[in-house]
């Protein structure tokens, strides 16, 4: 298979792939979707959905590659997203691994067109066509759910937040829940916690590291410390900032929880 990648150039790459190495989660999860997790041989350390992936090796975290063991795996195709993997999938292609890195996305959609770009590379077109149209059913039944401002954090080992240019911020506006800084032009940013007290949310979301406990207690004694009143809603930590095809699920989760959390308020 003969193809050009716009950040890799020419590509090389076998006809069929029986031997794949995912080093980004949403792809590894794609993967699973598409009825493709049974030749996964190799993930990333932040690979850990859906739950049969942890019994594969860790080649990498998400901008290391450990090369001999990546090596010894023979894999037939290496796949990685874009955005801060750039540099590892240019390393990897020099190193002569057979590399393809599908676009960080810059809305829901972009979640869906990965999932056709896969359908394409793997021979799966009409799998990827059907579950991107399932997807966007019901991310199309999620539209204007509510009417909120909302202040959404996730902790990237301290507060990061989304402004314009964010998937995640396109996905919170479409549910009806707009970023209050939606007026940013930066897609993820450290935000000003005196701004955020200033512009008065409707809503405070919060989203832990993955694996943590309690994460709406957490989310409340963060508000309290910050001298926040406004309503507290969590997920259960790496939902909003995982971009595979389980995105959708954790969407239709956090509108449960935002209809919850405003009736209890």
């Amino acid at each position: 298979m003969r193809l050009f990648h716009e950040l890799l150039g020419p590509l090389e790459l076998p006809d069929r792939f029986l031997r794949i190495v995912s080093l980004a989660p949403n792809l590894t999860d794609a993967l699973f979707a598409l009825g493709f997790g049974e030749r996964l041989v190799g993930r990333s350390a932040f690979c850990h959905r859906p739950a049969p992936v942890l019994a594969l090796p860790v080649v990498a975290s998400y901008t290391k590659t450990r090369l001999e063991l990546l090596r010894s795996l023979k894999p037939d195709l290496v796949l990685l997203s874009t955005g801060v993997q750039r540099e590892q999938a240019l390393r990897l292609k020099e190193e002569g691994f057979p590399v393809y890195a599908v676009p960080l996305p810059t809305s829901p959609y972009g979640i869906l067109e990965n999932l056709s770009t896969l359908g394409h590379l793997l021979d799966l077109e009409e799998r990827a066509v059907a579950l991107a149209h399932e997807l966007s059913g019901r991310y199309a039944a999620l539209r204007g759910r509510f009417d909120l401002t909302v202040y959404f954090e996730m902790d990237l080992g301290g507060p990061i937040t989304v402004g314009r240019g964010s998937y995640i911020a396109q996905a919170l506006l479409h549910l009806g829940l707009k970023p209050i800084f939606l007026d940013v032009p930066q897609a993820y940013f450290t935000p000003d916690l005196e701004e955020v007290r200033r512009r008065a949310p409707d809503l405070f979301l919060y989203e832990p590291k993955p694996w943590g406990k309690n994460p709406l207690e957490k989310a409340r004694a963060l508000a309290r410390e910050r001298g926040w009143d406004f309503p507290v809603a969590a997920t259960d930590g790496d939902e909003l900032a995982h971009y595979g095809p389980m995105f959708f699920g954790f969407l239709e989760k956090l509108a449960r929880r935002v209809e919850e959390t405003l009736g209890q308020a």
